[in-house]
């Protein structure tokens, strides 16, 4: 009974008789029917006691085996791909993505191609210096504060107004009043440059990703970054020097034009250039003046992930960077006269200063960016 069974699920694989038709699917009858070779069907278990489970296997098995070995042929009907596509839009058949690379239509007569790269960002106004602020008590430099931003995060970069927070010339040397002026910056999505200016003059900072405040431990992000820049420095080294550890950049700015500053800081700038304003006459050789050039070096010092020794400030001091026999990047005491700065290692950086690993501090400030 069980071999009658098996016997009822065998498919013939004969070709049909002339006089007898077959039913055939419609995406067959769309084709013509080549004459398939006979195959024989795969072997089968003899076992006749399987019942009505081994005649659904049987079944199985047959469908993959016929699934698998229709493999497409000359003269075959198209599988289901092809048949769409030769009822669906006609394609170039080069470059329909199927049968060759994708070939994008041309495009429309009238439309023009998007501009490649991205805007040029708006110049830095730098805002918060009072009428009576000398120039020599101004510490960033527009040409400094412009290399500055090329490091800060894609989200700040945009921002071309900064605003000045602290500067000890005229608010006093007192870190305390620094922390209580950025208290209302705290939790906020904003960034703060640290300038500093030592006993010979040099100019360098920080850029920290919170505002600066007493805590317990460590805070801020891998966004902090060290940095120094002198202005007026000498010319890049010649071609013969060995270079392969220098870390800086020399870049060559214009001092901005009177019309280009704000109202508030437009009358010291004018007395900064009343002999060298553009169109006016040099008294010393009787000709029209030409805007002044500033050669910058600038150097950046990264977070290196060494550690997370980022911010770090307490009543008594601030700090930036740490690590390395506890030694800090950047720290200046309570009364913002003395100052340290030694390689750390949460920035791998240099001594920021000149005069050494200890410092006397002239100036501070403290900018904030993307405040609005």
């Amino acid at each position: 009974m069980s071999s009658s069974r098996q016997d009822n699920n065998l498919i013939d694989f004969s070709p049909p008789s002339s006089g007898i038709s077959t039913p055939v699917s419609r995406l067959s009858q769309s084709y013509p029917q080549p004459h398939p070779q006979p195959r024989s069907p795969p072997p089968h278990s003899s076992n006749n006691g399987g019942g009505s489970g081994g005649s659904y296997i049987g079944s199985a098995v047959l469908g993959l085996w016929r699934r698998f070995s229709a493999a497409d042929t000359p003269g075959s009907p198209p599988h289901s791909s092809q048949f769409y596509h030769a009822t669906s839009e006609p394609a170039s058949i080069a470059g329909d993505g199927i049968n060759g690379p994708f070939i994008p239509p041309s495009r429309p007569p009238g439309r023009s191609a998007s501009p490649r790269g991205l805007p040029s960002l708006e110049p830095l106004n730098l805002r918060g210096y009072r009428a009576d602020t000398e120039a020599d008590e101004r510490l960033l430099a527009r040409g400094v504060a412009e290399e500055i931003r090329t490091f800060l995060p894609e989200r700040l970069k945009i921002a071309d107004d900064w605003r000045l927070v602290y500067s000890l010339y005229q608010d006093g040397s007192s870190l305390s009043t620094l922390y209580k002026l950025c208290e209302e910056y705290r939790g906020r999505r904003v960034g703060f440059v640290l300038v500093v200016r030592d006993g010979k003059d040099g100019t360098f900072g920080a850029y920290l990703t919170e505002a600066p405040h007493p805590a317990a431990s460590y805070y801020g992000t891998g966004e902090c970054f060290l940095w120094r820049a002198s202005i007026h420095a000498p010319l890049p080294p010649p071609p013969s020097a060995d270079t392969t550890n220098i870390n800086f950049r020399t870049m060559t700015i214009a001092s901005p034009t009177t019309s280009s500053i704000p109202s508030s800081d437009a009358q010291s700038a004018s007395q900064q250039q009343q002999s060298l304003a553009p169109g006016r006459t040099d008294p010393s050789t009787n000709k029209l003046a030409q805007p002044t050039a500033q050669s910058i070096r600038f150097q950046n010092f990264a977070y290196t992930g060494a550690n997370d020794y980022c911010i770090f400030c307490e009543t008594k001091f601030l700090s930036v960077g740490g690590g390395g026999g506890g030694t800090y990047g950047l720290w200046l005491n309570d009364g913002l006269s003395r100052g340290h700065s030694a390689p750390c290692d949460t920035f791998s950086n240099q001594p920021l200063s000149d005069e050494g690993e200890k410092f006397d501090v002239l100036g501070v400030e403290l900018w904030v960016v993307g405040s609005g």
